[in-house]
């Protein structure tokens, strides 16, 4: 049974607003639903695909590998990634690594 731990929201920085004002100034962040903190499973790293910003690189978008929460759970060992080296980004692109999905480790 995975421990859960909750943290501050990455793509919000914990404000609980949308941080980049996209739909109006008081719109609610779409990943921790205005709250600030998300809830995460143990263990877990840092998103390599967004470098644990939730944000998705070159863009203001969530990012797809993290889901905005700057972290990703493993439940496997931490073996970096052979595909993209532990970037968690496809080679020549924004979009993640299709082995690790953008967690830089498997």
């Amino acid at each position: 049974m995975a421990k859960i731990k909750t943290i501050t929201c990455a793509f919000c920085k914990g404000k609980g607003k949308d941080p980049f004002e996209i739909m109006s100034k008081e719109a609610t962040c779409q990943v921790c639903g205005g709250r600030g903190k998300v809830a995460v499973a143990k263990p877990y790293v840092k998103c390599a695909h967004c470098q644990g910003t939730g944000v998705s690189p070159n863009s203001r978008n969530v990012c797809t590998a993290c889901g905005g929460r700057g972290v990703i759970s493993v439940t496997d060992g931490k073996k970096v990634c052979s595909e993209c080296h532990g970037s968690g980004r496809a080679a020549e692109s924004d979009l993640p690594c299709t082995t690790c999905g953008g967690r830089g480790v498997v």
